[in-house]
């Protein structure tokens, strides 16, 4: 016998969420190369595993997950993608005198020094 736990508030919650100044910042950045919205994906690369990949897109892939963010911004998730991504906050940090934006994802259990690439405990 197997018993399966579900967590109800993981299927309401968004796959991936953005702070309204990272949501801001992005929209802008998309709006100014003429396209609507955030593709989210990783790809291997890196001394540890993973990286980021984000692009302006107008329309989701096949198997995209749609996400509408704060400030009319919407996010397609790589569905290969997800279990890398999920649960993680996009959000712009001032560091110095820059601005950045961050990857606040709970999944990674190690990142390289230089802060480009990262792992997570099984998929």
């Amino acid at each position: 016998m197997t018993v399966e736990i579900f967590d109800i508030n993981e299927e309401t919650r968004p796959a991936v969420s953005v702070t309204k100044a990272a949501a801001a910042h992005l929209l802008k950045q998309v709006q100014g190369k003429g396209m609507s919205a955030v593709r989210l994906s990783v790809k291997e690369s890196g001394c540890t595993g993973y990286s980021y990949v984000m692009e302006e897109v107008n329309a989701p892939r096949d198997g995209d997950i749609t996400v509408t963010a704060c400030a009319g911004l919407t996010l397609f998730i790589d569905a290969v993608s997800l279990p890398y991504l999920r649960n993680t906050e996009l959000d712009m940090v001032q560091q110095g005198v820059n601005n950045n934006l961050q990857f606040n994802n709970p999944n990674v259990s190690v990142a390289c020094g230089c802060g480009e690439s990262f792992d997570i405990e099984g998929p």
